[in-house]
């Protein structure tokens, strides 16, 4: 009898261990007792000592959250066949694009595995290829990256960017082209500059150097444009432009191909600038304001002698192009070259006396040549519905080069002859992987208020509507971003293991111009969660999937849609992986770059603003007793963009209110930021730990 009722007791626990496996030990995150008072509305803050990224005890729980989250996938049984398949199919040769400088060509190639792509240098298209500049020997572990890059006119200099750690902070240097040698120009507390040659020098923009301590934390204020001088100490670089009474107005400064005209962009957002121009010719003339308002989105493509061509959404949210007299710059002497379409115009560039130009139909690419008088002249035909990442080439050349991807599509570079108006590859890659048998299609469905929006949808071709297919549907919307075709490696892995991959294209992107970005902005952001939410009730409705088996996946502006649709619709999801998300909207702005994406979505200093931030700010709706799926928290400690703090307070707040069975975890980098530069070693760390993760909760057979 006692042998029987210990057999019965422990067969009873092996079974609540299968059918209700036990709860992580998460570790024991402090709380403090901190409340603020938003237009009489008191919110807790229990968490607000996460946000200081140099606090020991902030370094101690973030190591204690890691070997939870490690523990638990490194008991994954096919992590490590995920590892190696991405491995394997991540190791090919990959090309840029390449450009002109003086008379050389660059461009970049990594062999397969390195963790930084290589800059070569050729005489011609034919030549062996020189080594330049490798981004691999500027750290032991590839944590250094390039981020900017320009030739000087004549073809004399070199200048770069590099980052660390992925942060956005960047330090600049230059290089002696023919002699493939470093100068001694050291250059830094440069964040979101470009390199804008003029004579021996450039133009970029620059912070004051922040408090020690605070780098990676400290808010972004007093952006100003300089020039430096080849050789001289930074001390010495002169400024040219700042506006003391603005510190939260960014910079950004531009010369014409000619180096006649410096343009300046200022801008209190991420989105919409004024346009100020000066004319080097005249050193001593200041600057013409072109546009002095934050209403409408303006770039100039180079200029036609002493007039200014650009891009411009004003009176077009479709975007048109205009040139633009800077010595009768008022909108009525604008003369239109492009007028606006129903679709929209994406970018323009001209090379070999054409323009060539990029135009998005329904959020694929569709490529055309005119005449600098905008007469149609012929359109570039595509190998497939993809996306071109614009046109390489100056204006005296008769040879352009783009590259061309789709999600099936690998990373293609052509060579596009202006004359004989055609397109032959340059380089195209050769990959572990029989994309024949699968297929993409476009569907379009309606979201909650009817409004119709189109998704993409990649599968097997034979793949059977049942209901049962592991899917991923990844989303952003935001910040006039469109999310267009492009190809990945790390998302093979779902595909060949008979997985859907959906790509649904919400509004507040630019998929349909500034109307479909103003759609999603403010007030309305919640028609970006509603879009997504139709998507995946899509997926489910036409049995492309079902709730057990859909994954969420997005990244930033992206993360703060995965958190606020996992609050809102827990029951559509399984799995949700949300990516250095924006997931405190009531502080977001405090931080770094934060301040500038109040243009975008409100600020909870204005209490109209505050009351719908706090409807779906994912920290602040997250609830007890709610079934979550399985979370799995991505960031990295050298993110100054979107500060690892958000991902830190909205994991202690679901850790501490959910008591369900689904795992909810945080994996936090080392040495990496937001994204940008990221060494390939880590990428494929990183992407491995997310597909085990999905993997072992959709419950997927992989065929490893």
């Amino acid at each position: 009898m006692y042998i029987k009722l210990n057999f019965i007791l422990f067969f009873l626990m092996v079974f609540n261990m299968v059918i209700y496996p036990q709860t992580l030990q998460y570790p024991q995150t402090n709380k403090d007792n901190i409340k603020d008072n938003y237009s009489g509305t008191i919110v807790n803050d229990p968490y607000r000592w996460l946000e200081d990224d140099t606090a020991k005890a902030v370094s101690e729980w973030v190591k204690e959250e890691n070997k939870v989250t490690f523990n638990y996938l490194s008991k994954i049984p096919f992590r490590d066949k995920i590892k190696e398949r991405l491995e394997k199919l991540w190791n090919y040769p990959k090309y840029s694009v390449p450009f002109m400088g003086g008379s050389h060509y660059f461009f970049f190639k990594n062999d397969g595995l390195q963790n930084q792509s290589v800059l070569y240098i050729q005489d011609d298209l034919t030549a062996k290829p020189e080594l330049f500049l490798d981004p691999n020997k500027l750290s032991s572990d590839g944590t250094v990256s390039l981020t900017t890059y320009a030739v000087s006119k004549d073809g004399k200099y070199f200048a770069y960017g590099t980052a660390s750690g992925g942060s956005d902070w960047n330090e600049f240097s230059v290089m002696d082209v023919s002699a493939k040698q470093k100068l001694g120009d050291n250059l830094k507390w440069i964040k979101f500059s470009g390199i804008a040659w003029y004579k021996d020098g450039f133009f970029y923009s620059r912070y004051p150097e922040p408090e020690k301590g605070k780098e990676l934390v400290s808010s972004n204020e007093y952006h100003k444009i300089y020039y430096h001088k080849i050789g001289n100490d930074q001390s010495l670089d002169s400024l040219i432009f700042q506006d003391s009474a603005a510190p939260k107005l960014l910079l950004g400064a531009q010369t014409t191909d000619d180096e006649r005209f410096l343009i300046l962009y200022l801008s209190t957002g991420t989105s919409n600038n004024a346009v100020y121009v000066k004319d080097l010719e005249n050193p001593n003339s200041g600057f013409i304001k072109i546009v002095e308002n934050f209403d409408n989105n303006y770039s100039v493509i180079d200029n036609l002698g002493s007039k200014l061509l650009a891009l411009t959404n004003k009176n077009a949210p479709m975007f048109r192009l205009v040139l633009i007299d800077p010595k009768n710059p008022d909108e009525k002497n604008w003369e239109t070259i492009l007028p606006e379409k129903d679709y929209v115009l994406q970018s323009a560039s001209i090379i070999g006396g054409k323009l060539l130009v990029e135009y998005t139909k329904d959020a694929y690419s569709q490529d055309y040549i005119y005449d600098l008088d905008g007469k149609s002249e012929e359109e570039i035909k595509l190998p497939a519905i993809g996306t071109v990442g614009g046109f390489s080439g100056r204006r005296e050349d008769t040879t352009a080069f783009y590259a061309f991807t789709s999600f099936t599509f690998p990373t293609t570079i052509y060579k596009y002859d202006i004359n004989s108006k055609s397109s032959s590859v340059l380089y195209k890659p050769e990959i572990d992987f029989d994309f024949s048998k699968y297929i993409t299609e476009q569907i379009f469905y309606k979201s909650k208020d009817g409004t119709k929006v189109p998704m993409f949808i990649v599968h097997k071709k034979d793949l059977k509507l049942n209901g049962k297919n592991p899917a991923l549907l990844y989303g952003y919307g935001g910040f006039d971003i469109s999310i267009n075709p492009a190809f990945s490696i790390s998302r093979l892995i779902l595909l060949e293991n008979g997985g859907v991959l959906a790509i649904a294209n919400i509004r507040g992107g630019s998929e349909y111009g500034e109307e479909w970005h103003k759609a999603g902005m403010f007030g309305k952001k919640q028609n970006v969660f509603d879009d997504f939410i139709a998507a995946a009730e899509y997926l489910i409705k036409n049995k492309y999937t079902s709730p057990q088996k859909l994954a969420i996946n997005g990244g930033s502006n992206g993360g703060l849609l995965i958190g606020a649709v996992t609050n809102q619709r827990p029951d559509l999801f399984k799995v949700a992986v949300p990516q250095v998300g924006v997931m405190d909207m009531l502080r977001y702005q405090k931080f770094t770059i934060g301040w500038a994406w109040v243009n975008e979505y409100g600020s909870s200093n204005d209490s109209t603003q505050f009351s719908y931030l706090y409807k779906y700010s994912p920290i602040h709706n997250i609830k007890s007793g709610i079934n979550y799926p399985a979370i799995l928290v991505t960031t990295a400690d050298h993110d100054d963009r979107v500060v690892p703090a958000h991902s830190f307070k909205y994991i202690a707040t679901l850790q501490e209110k959910y008591k369900g069975s689904n795992p909810v975890l945080i994996r936090i980098e080392t040495l990496a930021g937001h994204g940008a530069g990221k060494p390939t070693s880590k990428i494929i760390e990183e992407q491995t730990d997310i597909w085990a993760f999905i993997f072992k909760n959709l419950a997927i057979k992989t065929i490893y």
